[in-house]
């Protein structure tokens, strides 16, 4: 991924709604430019879908219109929540970072009436951030847990991102909304558990909810109505005590399970896993837990990966020995915040939110590159997702 960005935005105003306009006129006028010279279009598509991506959108502006095609299979990118840097103001900003143009894009806000307001800064919290908690699941962005005015949760339902669609949609209504929970996803379920609500409840700290995605119906052919007659929050075994309501955690899918700890990063701390399938707990073994100490992400759920946030060091997970294995050091790593891992890549969110670090486990030896953050924001997390369509490509 380049490590050069710039952040643009789709503007709103008559101007550049006017430029589009005269682009897409000028482009009705110019002669067919076909794929590849004396082929059909989708015979020679099937041709350059084996080509990287990287290189189709250097090459013409037919092939970088491929790319972004529906029909065109869509390649990573990062997803992020962004801050202003300098700001103490509420603002937060969903962004994508496209690794093909190099560029920043915003993603449209939720069409919410009255608009989101999350909450990130309040005079009882002043050396931290409020959490907003989100997961990455199927495909989609889901935003789950955050606080809002006066220390309440945000939101009575999920919501959902859907990059291909560039369009949001909402969940099923939670039956307690939360703030300060455990959120994860597993095989395409979503998880909530814990947390607070309106004010502490022993019983919401110890509750455990799952809302699965594929509930007779595809991200594709439910229409809205559909997805909240079928899509529902299913009460599932609880938690032994409220322990994991003191944090913002996130549980990490990983081979049928969710894996989980209490406090985060070098603090003394409890580990917990849950059994997606035969929905009971266990603890979590004693390696596992002494390694843990910073942001855990999983590879396609197979491969756990973890940055000690101290030393800088990124480490995988082999459950044979119940040890972490260094993959690589360095000072990029320290102060890790948030992480994500998909296709080859663990993407760390770099100390104080200054850019991501990317990186490449399959090479040998491993690689890291920066991506560097639009200038004047911070990034809060980051997630690994399809490519966002392009409404101009």
């Amino acid at each position: 991924m380049n490590n050069s960005a710039t952040i643009t935005v789709a503007a709103a105003d008559t101007a550049a709604g006017a430029a589009v306009k005269r682009r897409k006129k000028l482009h009705q006028h110019h002669q067919y430019e076909s794929l590849i010279l004396g082929l059909p279009d989708d015979i020679a598509q099937i041709c350059l879908s084996h080509v990287q991506p990287s290189t189709l959108y250097s090459v013409c502006q037919s092939w970088r219109r491929l790319v972004y095609s529906p029909s065109f299979p869509p390649f990573l990118s990062i997803y992020s929540l962004l801050k202003p840097s300098k700001s103490e103001e509420n603002s937060v900003q969903f962004a994508n970072f496209d690794p093909i143009s190099a560029k920043w894009n915003l993603l449209p806000p939720p069409p919410l009436n009255p608009p989101l307001r999350l909450l990130l800064r309040h005079r009882s919290f002043i050396s931290r951030h409020l959490p907003i908690q989100s997961v990455s699941v199927s495909g989609n962005f889901i935003l789950l847990a955050a606080t809002t005015d006066p220390l309440l949760p945000a939101l009575s339902r999920p919501l959902v991102f859907n990059p291909l669609t560039r369009k949001w949609t909402s969940g099923p209504r939670f039956k307690t909304p939360r703030r300060w929970c455990v959120a994860g996803a597993s095989q395409g379920v979503v998880f909530v558990a814990s947390g607070i609500g309106s004010s502490y409840n022993p019983e919401v700290a110890r509750s455990v909810g799952k809302w699965d995605l594929k509930s007779n119906c595809t991200k594709y052919s439910c229409n809205h109505h559909d997805r909240n007659k079928v899509w529902k929050w299913e009460k599932m075994s609880g938690l032994k005590d409220g322990k994991f309501s003191r944090e913002a955690i996130e549980a990490v899918g990983w081979r049928g399970k969710l894996c989980m700890v209490n406090v985060k990063g070098d603090a003394a701390k409890e580990g917990i896993i849950y059994d997606v399938g035969s929905d009971t707990w266990q603890e979590m073994p004693e390696g596992m837990l002494v390694g843990w100490r910073g942001p855990v992400a999983a590879m396609e759920e197979e491969v756990i990966y973890t940055v000690d946030e101290s030393k800088g060091a990124l480490r995988k997970y082999d459950p044979g020995s119940d040890s972490w294995i260094m993959i690589l050091e360095n000072e990029m790593l320290k102060g890790a915040q948030h992480m994500a891992a998909a296709g080859g890549r663990v993407c760390v969110v770099c100390g104080g939110g200054d850019g991501i670090a990317v990186v490449d486990v399959t090479a040998e030896p491993p690689s890291l590159v920066v991506v560097e953050t639009p200038v004047g924001f911070q990034v809060l997390d980051v997630h690994i997702l399809p490519r966002m369509n392009q409404l101009d490509s």
